[in-house]
């Protein structure tokens, strides 16, 4: 491996190491929601949405990150804010308006930091023809990072909280900011051409035929309405399962997804993409009936199972994703289709909180799987 290639990957798992690190907070922060504000499920995925909205404006921060300053300079901007916003949420006690609220800009920060390390994935990836071996280093490395946050959220969570997990995240975006540095960019990475206006842009875009259908299908695909949160509960409530070892369960399928990126980083150019996408839409929605079957043990093989196949079809998706990519536009065309991931993810939530009180966890299960095929229609097109 050339230097330059080691230091693409360097930041690459930093980056993505530090987003994983941030869900450090998240158990201590559910437990407030649910046992000290007292929320039910769907008030705390309703939150849960708010708090990524910022990932769905994800093409306008990629179009601000390929036309001002470079991707570099974002990241170390978006490293700054973080540190000045989890020492407010550390420090501070904060009404849930005002808690709400930073958590936005938080999200807002990581999304910057995502976009500005895709763009740099996309441009270098092909020009190494390495997208699927960065991106196989990057959710790697958001795995490893979910060892720590696993029995770690749960134990800083039932010692000091979700205060305490905030400040906690700081040394980790010190060591994003060496990696920064060190990163060269190529030219082709740097923003040194003239800039287009944003009627071009976006007409570019909007005009790219495969592009759009590729969008539509990452749209589809991942659209089911989600049931994960009220699962959650039943861990809680009914399993009785007490908080280190839901996050030691979190910590073992870790392990398993780390096995998953591991083999796509293997065989990541060799596979055929497009008949994987098509085999993986059979299997989600046999995976998710598979739920219907939900008990104390079915629950630790589906989590540790289900990890590590759910790794590996994720960061193919992703994989091809980078591949249709706009040449000169590849941090806004990545995230654009990774927007759309998430507005899928987004609705999936949202549609989830709006029919579990009405037709039960059962035929929201049923629902989620039926979804599941709305995407084979495009299938032959992309």
């Amino acid at each position: 491996m050339n230097k330059k290639l080691f230091w693409i990957f360097a930041l690459s798992s930093t980056v993505y190491f530090t987003q994983g690190i941030e869900a450090l907070p998240s158990q201590g922060l559910f437990y407030h929601l649910k046992e000290t504000l007292n929320f039910p499920a769907q008030k705390i995925m309703l939150i849960s949405s708010v708090i990524t909205m910022a990932w769905l404006i994800k093409p306008l921060i990629g179009y601000v990150i390929d036309n001002y300053f470079s991707k570099k300079k974002w990241i170390f901007a978006a490293l700054a804010f973080d540190v000045i916003i989890v020492l407010v949420l550390g420090l501070t006690p904060l009404t849930i308006f005002l808690l709400v609220a930073l958590l936005v800009l938080n999200s807002t920060n990581t999304a910057f930091r995502d976009v500005g390390v895709d763009g740099i994935m996309c441009v270098e990836g092909k020009l190494y023809n390495a997208t699927g071996k960065i991106q196989s280093i990057q959710w790697i490395s958001i795995a490893l990072s979910g060892l720590l946050t696993g029995v770690g959220g749960g134990y800083i969570a039932q010692r000091w909280g979700y205060r305490y997990a905030f400040l906690c995240l700081i040394p980790f975006y010190m060591l994003v900011g060496v990696t920064t540095f060190f990163y060269k960019e190529s030219s082709n990475a740097k923003n040194n051409q003239p800039r287009s206006s944003l009627f071009t842009d976006l007409k570019k875009l909007f005009t790219n035929k495969q592009l759009i259908i590729v969008g539509i299908f990452i749209f589809l695909y991942k659209f089911s309405p989600s049931f994960g949160t009220p699962l959650f509960f039943i861990q809680r409530d009914t399993f009785k399962w007490g908080k280190l070892w839901i996050g030691t369960l979190a910590t073992i399928s870790t392990v398993f997804q780390v096995i998953g990126a591991l083999l796509y980083y293997k065989y990541s150019q060799r596979i055929n993409i497009k008949k994987w996408l098509f085999y993986s839409v059979l299997l989600g929605a046999v995976v998710t009936l598979s739920y219907l079957y939900y008990t104390p043990v079915s629950a630790i093989v589906y989590n540790i199972l289900y990890s590590l196949v759910g790794m590996f079809i994720f960061i193919m998706v992703l994989d091809f994703m980078a591949k249709n990519t706009v040449r000169g536009l590849e941090a806004t065309s990545f995230a654009l289709l990774t927007s759309l991931s998430n507005l899928a993810l987004t609705a999936s939530n949202l549609s989830g909180a709006f029919l579990l009180p009405l037709i039960g966890l059962k035929w929201l299960i049923i629902i989620s799987s039926l979804t599941s095929f709305l995407c084979l229609c495009l299938i032959r097109k992309i």
